[in-house]
């Protein structure tokens, strides 16, 4: 590969690290032929981008991102591949089911770059699948507010039948 080439690489890979605020770093290598194309028509269903990448042309591009990646850089060993997403949560689960649908231990987790937040080791994985996103969390929000409101209207329909008894009886009671 010319320097030109590696160039257009980095910038294109900076670009995509800039934009995306949901970067997993993994290892999909020695998976074969029919495993990786699994693993592939897995991540286009779910909207998660995965891309091999070069460690020492990655490392570049996060450096020229202008987001702080340093404590990935210990990672960058062997084989990597990065999962770009919209949702935080989603390359977690997918990795996740991955692995047991195809009974690999592959794709190995490395690390995660999660809203300004970085997450290093096998070990966090479970964490990162256990993350709520966002409309989940606004889903949960919504529906603890309108629990209050629910139970007061409930009481005051199941208040108001009581009450209409209650006068209808009165009212049909002889004086």
């Amino acid at each position: 590969m010319r320097i030109e080439e590696k160039n257009q690489v980095i910038d294109s890979l900076a670009e995509q690290l800039q934009a995306s605020n949901n970067i997993y770093i993994t290892e999909i290598g020695n998976l074969n032929v029919e495993k990786t194309n699994a693993l592939r028509r897995l991540c286009y269903k779910k909207n998660v981008q995965l891309t091999v990448v070069k460690n020492t042309l990655l490392r570049k591009a996060m450096e020229k991102s202008g987001k702080d990646f340093t404590e990935l850089y210990g990672i960058l060993e062997g084989p990597t591949s990065i999962m770009l997403c919209e949702t935080g949560n989603v390359p977690a689960k997918l990795i996740k089911e991955f692995r047991k649908s195809a009974n690999s231990e592959k794709p190995l987790f490395k690390g995660a770059y999660i809203q300004e937040m970085i997450f290093v080791g096998a070990d966090q994985l479970e964490i990162l699948v256990n993350l709520k996103s966002k409309n989940e969390l606004i889903g949960d929000v919504i529906g603890l507010l309108q629990s209050p409101a629910k139970n007061v209207i409930s009481a005051l329909q199941s208040g108001g039948f009581k009450l209409s008894g209650i006068v209808k009886t009165l009212s049909e009671r002889p004086e």
